[in-house]
Formats: structure tokens, C-alpha cells, sequence
């Protein structure tokens, strides 16, 4: 039985993530870690990643041998505070690969779209292309795709990870993301029946819902290495999404719902930036990748679900 420990556990993809892996490998056997408190439901701690010794310590603890390194400033987030995004996002992965080495764990790292720039092919990126990104954000990103491949190559680590898209989570508000639309706009349609969104129409990006999302990181952490070409990071993806395209489809349920634009800038350059397709067959050929949820049943699915969250606590207000 797998013993597993993952960090920025309150997080959006940890928030589903925890429960997921305690299915499948018993409560006890996942620590949920964060630098707040972890979710409730099974065994927690607090931790600060950025701190070597704690890191190792609660790895130890845990009798860890597959640590699920989620912790990370998001893109939006990072271009606010660029120093911070770097501080934290490449040094808690130092941390983790150093404990990953140190004590034998299998080490999953998330990556992302984010990680290639405006030099790319857009539609479709390929699996390997020109990774120039323009965001603090992507520059971390590249740089832990490159230092899991080193730490592979030169001390055996079995590292693995994924080039996620944007990911639309019911059970989390958004995080300081780029594609934070795409959660918002559930909310606000529900809410208020409108939402202004801060990318321009027709700005399309690779979008994925949270249970695909979820399942993928356990399916490459399973595959058999031997078939594995590129361990970091898999382009995977799943629909490709403009804000007018999901408004289109939040109407099949919410036919009033309306849509306005009040374009951030910022966010706008770095989507611009962004793939508006990931070519993900090199995941499909290897380890079987195939997404399950397309945009009606994403949309389907996260209506229903956010509105028996409202019944169950009318009294809260939706995030957003």
C-alpha cells in the first residue's frame, strides 16, 4: 500500500485530490499537508514548504513514498508579486526533490500551460515546442520541468508530472489563476444571473475539469515508467473554451444569463501568451490518457453541483 503525502492540500486540484487518493489507497495512508489548515477527513498537518527540515521531517513521519507537490503561487498572483512567486514556487520544488531523493519517494509535480510562451505553436502546442514563457509563473514552471528531468537523470528520482490547462473545480474558488473566469463565471451566473469577465471575447484556452484533472495525476503516478517518454511534463487536456462559448453553454441551463467584458490587462497579456490547444497524444500513446467530461457535461455537472451547495448552506454566499 502506497503512502502518500501531498502538499498544498486546501488548494484546488488538493482539495479533490486528497479524497480521490484516500479512495483508492485507505484514509490513513495520505497526509494532507498545507501552510493553513488541510482539509478535514483524515490525517493532516500543518506545513510550510519552504522549510527543508520540516519537509523532510513530516515525510519521514508519514513513512512518505509518493509525495504529491501541489503547493505553488498561481500565475495571476505571481505577476502581483513576481519575487514571491519565484521564492516559493522554486523553492518548495528544490524542497521536494531533495526530499524525494533523500528518502526514495516517487515525486508527482504539476506544470502547465503556463509553461510555454507567445514563440510556441498555439493550435495545437506540441508535446515538445520552444518553452519561452513571458509570466514569473511559466518561468518557474519550465524551470521544474527541467530539474525533474535532472534529478531523474542524475539521481534516479522518479519524478512525473503533467502540463495541466485551466482547471474548473465546484468544491474550490478560484486561486489567483488566469483561468479563474471559467470558475467564476458558475458562481456569478448562478448568483446573479450576469458575470464581467476580465479576458476579452474569444480568447480561447485549454480548459479541464477538476475529476479529469484529478484523475490523470493518478493515472501517469501508476503508469508503468518503462513506457514513459517524457515523465515531465505530459500535455493533457481536454476542451478548448471561450468566455462566449461557455456563456453559450451556461444558457442551455440559465437561458437569461448574460455576459459582459472588463478586460485585466494583465491577465489578458499572459492568456495571449498561452496555448489555445494542447496536442496531448504523446499522453494518450502512453499511458492511455482520455478525458472524460466534455463541455456540456462539465457545465451540466457543475450547475447541479453548486446548486445543492447553496441548498445545503443558503445562508453563505457563493465565492466568486
Amino acid at each position: 500500500m502506497r503512502r502518500i503525502l501531498v502538499t498544498g492540500a486546501g488548494g484546488q486540484i488538493g482539495t479533490e485530490l486528497v479524497p480521490a487518493l484516500r479512495r483508492l489507497h485507505g484514509e490513513d495512508a495520505v497526509l494532507a499537508t498545507d501552510l493553513r489548515e488541510p482539509p478535514a477527513g483524515g490525517p493532516s498537518a500543518l506545513l510550510d514548504c519552504t522549510d527543508a527540515a520540516a519537509f523532510a521531517d513530516a515525510v519521514r513521519r508519514h513513512r512518505t513514498d509518493l509525495v504529491y507537490h501541489l503547493a505553488a503561487v498561481l500565475s495571476a498572483k505571481g505577476e502581483r508579486e513576481p519575487l514571491l512567486a519565484y521564492r516559493v514556487n522554486m523553492g518548495c520544488l528544490l524542497n521536494a526533490l531533495e526530499v524525494a531523493r533523500e528518502h526514495g519517494c516517487a515525486l508527482f509535480f504539476p506544470s502547465s500551460i503556463a509553461a510555454f510562451g507567445p514563440d510556441a505553436p498555439r493550435d495545437p502546442t506540441p508535446q515538445v515546442a520552444l518553452q519561452r514563457p513571458t509570466s514569473m509563473y511559466g518561468i518557474t514552471k519550465v524551470a521544474g520541468e527541467l530539474l525533474g528531468d535532472y534529478y531523474n537523470r542524475r539521481w534516479g528520482v522518479d519524478v512525473r508530472g503533467l502540463r495541466f490547462p485551466g482547471l474548473i473545480s465546484h468544491s474550490h474558488p478560484p486561486g489567483g489563476g488566469t483561468t479563474d473566469y471559467a470558475v467564476e463565471i458558475f458562481h456569478a451566473a448562478l448568483a446573479e444571473g450576469r458575470y464581467e469577465c476580465f479576458l476579452a471575447e474569444g480568447t480561447q484556452l485549454d480548459m479541464m475539469y477538476m475529476p479529469d484533472a484529478v484523475r490523470a495525476a493518478i493515472e501517469v503516478m501508476e503508469a508503468d515508467g518503462e513506457v514513459l517518454r517524457h515523465r515531465n511534463a505530459y500535455n493533457v487536456t481536454a476542451v478548448q473554451v471561450t468566455p462566449e462559448r461557455l456563456a453559450a453553454a451556461i444558457r442551455e441551463h440559465l437561458p437569461d444569463f448574460e455576459i459582459d467584458y472588463r478586460v485585466d490587462p494583465v491577465r489578458q497579456a499572459i492568456a495571449d501568451s498561452w496555448p489555445r490547444r494542447l496536442d496531448d497524444s504523446a499522453a494518450r500513446e502512453d499511458w492511455g490518457w482520455r478525458p472524460e467530461y466534455d463541455l456540456a457535461a462539465l457545465t451540466a455537472d457543475m450547475i447541479e453541483r453548486l446548486t445543492a451547495a447553496a441548498v445545503r448552506a443558503p445562508s453563505a454566499a457563493p465565492a466568486g
